[in-house]
């Protein structure tokens, strides 16, 4: 099997992002941006996804953690793209509901080449610690437009914040390996009646 993997480096003013991943790995994270409760999020993908993940970024953390937050999803996607390569052979749809004490999740998401975002979260604060919640939207917004998928989250219930984006990234990560997983029925064909994606 051809390894699935990319490294990939963004910089720009505001930021400076390295991600490398392996969608073949065993669920290791290694993270260093200076935000906790991102790398904490990205744990999740990473443990829950069974996709190794080191995500390096040197952001204008003196201002906000926006452009951190935003242009590590928009690397993410990046490095998804790459390792993802043709998609021949891929299951390509992935779903995932997670429940974490009171609160439950819905993700799904389609490698389609397509990208788009439905975005459903209603939060019950506006913050879990000093971290903004309505950064999670620009990661996943950053995320789609550079992997090219169309994912789709909701969280169906919730009253602990953390517990609503907890359940959201556990179900992301579930949802990446399910779409990911190589189907040994569609060896070196591609999953889709167009012939391309």
């Amino acid at each position: 099997m051809t390894q699935r993997t990319a490294s990939v480096e963004r910089n720009t003013l505001e930021t400076q992002v390295k991600v490398a991943i392996n969608l073949d790995g065993t669920g290791e994270g290694k993270f260093d941006m200076g935000v906790p409760f991102m790398e904490h999020m990205l744990d999740q993908i990473a443990r829950h996804g069974l996709i190794d993940l080191d995500i390096h970024c040197k952001g204008d953390l003196h201002i906000d953690d926006h452009h951190t937050v935003e242009d590590v999803g928009i690397t993410l996607g990046q490095a998804f793209a790459r390792a993802v390569g043709d998609k021949k052979g891929i299951t390509r749809y992935g779903h995932s509901y997670v429940v974490m004490d009171e609160a439950m999740s819905r993700v799904a998401l389609d490698f389609s080449g397509r990208p788009g975002l439905q975005f459903n979260v209603p939060y019950t604060r506006a913050l879990v610690g000093g971290f903004d919640v309505d950064l999670f939207q620009e990661f996943f917004q950053g995320f789609v437009n550079h992997a090219q998928v169309t994912l789709h989250i909701d969280n169906l219930r919730g009253i602990n914040t953390h517990h609503q984006i907890e359940t959201v990234f556990k179900a992301f990560g579930r949802a990446l390996r399910m779409a990911l997983t190589l189907d040994p029925r569609m060896e070196g064909r591609m999953p889709s009646t167009k012939g391309s994606l």
